[in-house]
């Protein structure tokens, strides 16, 4: 995955598109801290699908704080 550093915020008018995974397919990825994706079957807090993010060891879902595998 290409990776690009910003001196300044970021912004867009069309909003960002996170890579997105199955828990399956997060099992076998590098959780690079900073890196966020979307679970699309993770299921924290009553819904189903969330944003994650690498803390360098898990991905660390969103809505609950614990990580997803």
């Amino acid at each position: 995955m290409a990776q690009t550093t910003f001196s300044g915020p970021v912004k867009s008018d069309n909003g960002f598109l996170a890579p997105s995974y199955t828990l399956a397919q997060v099992a076998a990825l590098t959780a690079t801290a900073g890196l966020v994706i979307y679970v699309s079957d993770a299921t924290g807090s009553g819904v189903t699908g969330s944003l994650c993010f690498g803390n360098g060891t898990d991905f660390i879902d969103v809505t609950t704080g614990i990580a997803v595998v």
